[in-house]
């Protein structure tokens, strides 16, 4: 799981000092929509990256997997579509179906880095779309889509008056790329931007995560008013965790530093897994350029199990947790996720335990290194 923190990964000290010393003062509901000191600290937080804001635009949640279902929720009718990244994370599908729409999926190309294909994606709206949702860094891949990329979406987007839904939860965590705020490219564009404190702080137990909706306001007025109603249904988030917000992006570049920068412990951890998952040659895999993940492919000649089934097995008989590619919507059934948060050490001997499956299961034979 996508859990830092179960890694034994630190929480930035000023932080959980901060959540503590507000404790006295978070017994109370706030505003359904969030403290007005948190808020104001995300607009400016997005101010500087490019997308004007106003706190009142900002709902603040208990975590992104709860603020998804209920963007579904104030927007879709029965049959709408809404276009998703495959592979992607199953929340975004789930929270479509369960909001009486229908998930329809566009494909990212392995061959491209994970980068989305617009012109598969164009062929797949219809009538019934009514918006598109994007992922970057990207779960499950940890693809970085680039400016050009979201552009775009962004132009495929206003052509067709679709709303943006761009899910940012790791736009901090990167090696050697840039994150670009998707909303930031189109201002134009009604979108609806999600990220939080889960993953940049290690804190995913406090589930401290926002939405921040922008574009036009006259088109977007009704939707506000429609999450915000909603968001009134659940009284407000949790208070403590509100607090974490200003320190937090008061010093989100150190804290990114800290973790990725070149003695980061994800760095470490992700340089550690790639380097030992090259030595599989019945893998191969795009290097990941942010979040925390890798998505190898399964390739031999014999004839190859599903990717659920390989799963099962590596669970099963050599103790290793992984997830099958068909999990998060990927078809072809070859490809499984891995996560590297774990110390290099299990790394090691976890990736030493999935050669040893694939050297006796699959015969590809090769010499050890």
């Amino acid at each position: 799981m996508g859990d830092p923190a179960a890694h034994g990964l630190p929480a930035p000290a000023h932080v959980l000092d901060a959540v503590e010393h507000a404790l006295e003062r978070s017994r109370a509901y706030t505003d359904a929509q969030g403290l007005a000191a948190a808020r104001d600290a995300i607009a400016a937080y997005y101010h500087h990256r490019g997308l004007a804001l106003r706190p009142s635009d900002i709902h603040l949640g208990n975590g992104v997997s709860e603020l998804v279902p209920l963007a579904r929720q104030a927007l879709l009718n029965p049959g709408d579509e809404v276009l998703l990244p495959a592979p992607g994370y199953p929340l975004w599908a789930a929270s479509v179906q369960l909001a009486g729409g229908v998930p329809v999926y566009y494909r990212c190309d392995e061959r491209q880095g994970w980068q989305p294909d617009a012109d598969h994606l164009r062929d797949r709206i219809t009538a019934r779309t009514v918006a598109l949702v994007t992922n970057t860094p990207h779960n499950p891949t940890g693809a970085v889509w680039n400016a050009a990329t979201l552009r775009t979406l962004a132009d495929i987007a206003r052509s067709r008056e679709l709303l943006l839904m761009a899910e940012e939860i790791y736009a901090h965590i990167t090696y050697d790329a840039e994150h670009t705020v998707l909303a930031a490219l189109a201002p134009d564009v009604p979108c609806v931007t999600f990220s939080g404190l889960s993953k940049i702080c290690c804190i995913p137990g406090f589930r401290s995560a926002w939405m921040a909706v922008s574009g036009p306001r006259a088109a977007t007025h009704a939707y506000t008013e429609a999450v915000t109603q909603l968001a009134s249904l659940r009284l407000c988030p949790n208070v403590p965790a509100q607090h974490a917000i200003p320190p937090a992006l008061a010093s989100i570049h150190r804290t990114q530093n800290d973790l990725t920068g070149h003695a980061g412990p994800l760095r470490e951890r992700l340089n550690t897994a790639w380097e030992a998952l090259s030595d599989i040659p019945t893998l191969t895999c795009a290097r990941p350029r942010g979040a925390f993940y890798l998505f190898p492919c399964i390739t031999s000649a014999a004839a190859l199990p599903h990717d659920s089934t390989v799963a099962d097995t590596l669970l099963r008989d050599h103790g290793v947790l992984v997830a099958p590619g068909s999990d998060f919507h990927l078809t072809s059934g070859d490809h499984i996720r891995l996560s590297a948060l774990a110390e290099p050490a299990t790394i090691d001997e976890a990736m030493e335990r999935i050669a040893h499956h694939f050297d006796t299961s699959i015969a590809t034979p090769r010499s050890r290194h």
